[in-house]
């Protein structure tokens, strides 16, 4: 049975999830993000339970579905943050999270990577989210085999569905990750979209106007432009600038509704796994 019909709907049904990442990066990344959600063109969020602005970017979202980015990096030259645990082989020389995934799969203690994943959902629950699912900033956790693993055994304990990327970038990665979280019974959506450096406003009409049935993940990094996003990233702040126009663009809600898609969030997915289906 398809994942759709375990949802309770026709095995042609067409869902989309529109999920914003980096809630909590910024406050004008979690001004942006609360934006699109009251508006509906975005049905969650992950939150950098690291980052500084994580509870304004709570704040921000309470009442919509959240769920959490496990963060490793912090790529920004001058705006940084650390590890929740402090362990040494997470950090760069200046004490922060290094810039690139490489260098944590190069240098970090995998026990210190489980601890810091621990840490964060566990600071997430503190702080009172109820997670909807999980995901990785910079892709950090679904790219190298022995940190997919640590992911799906995450997602088991806690009782979360994941991001998955595509099987696209799976045949190329090498190793079958949906195979691994089917067998855990770790539910996923069956596609995934990154507009990443790409016409956002293009891909998303592109995946309204030819929906495939099952289950869809696009996601956006929507920010307000402003001096703080441009203060702290010099390199691809017209990316995110650009996903928050797609997302707030007026045009983008008739599409939605003419499209023949139904907009859900990760929670479905989360509350059938609980429920063992």
């Amino acid at each position: 049975m398809s994942l759709v019909e375990r949802l309770g709907y026709d095995a042609g049904e067409r869902l989309l999830i529109v999920n914003c990442d980096d809630l909590g990066s910024s406050a004008a990344a979690n001004r942006a993000i609360a934006t699109v959600l009251k508006a509906g063109t975005a049905t969650s969020a992950t939150l950098m339970v690291p980052c500084p602005w994580a509870l304004d970017g709570l704040e921000q979202a309470r009442g919509f579905d959240v769920g959490v980015h496990l963060t490793f990096t912090a790529e920004y030259p001058t705006y940084r943050w650390r590890p929740l645990t402090g362990a040494k082989s997470l950090c760069d020389d200046q004490g922060y999270m290094p810039a690139a995934p490489a260098t944590v799969w190069a240098q970090a203690d995998l026990a210190d990577v489980a601890a810091e994943c621990r840490a964060q959902i566990d600071q997430a629950l503190a702080w009172g989210l109820d997670p909807t699912h999980l995901d990785a900033h910079m892709g950090t956790m679904q790219v190298d085999p022995r940190y997919f693993a640590l992911f799906v055994d995450l997602a088991v304990a806690y009782r979360l569905p994941l991001r998955m990327l595509g099987t696209g970038a799976e045949r190329q990665l090498g190793f079958p990750g949906r195979a691994q979280a089917c067998q855990a019974g770790v539910l996923y959506p069956d596609y995934f979209v990154s507009p990443w450096g790409h016409d956002a406003r293009a891909m998303f009409a592109d995946t309204l106007a030819r929906p495939r049935a099952g289950v869809t993940e696009i996601y956006f990094h929507p920010v307000e432009d402003g001096p703080e996003l441009r203060g702290y990233d010099r390199k691809e702040a017209q990316i995110r600038v650009d996903d928050l126009a797609c997302l707030t663009d007026p045009s983008l809600k008739t599409e939605l509704a003419t499209s023949g898609v139904k907009m859900i969030s990760f929670r479905p997915l989360r509350d059938l796994q609980r429920q063992g289906g």
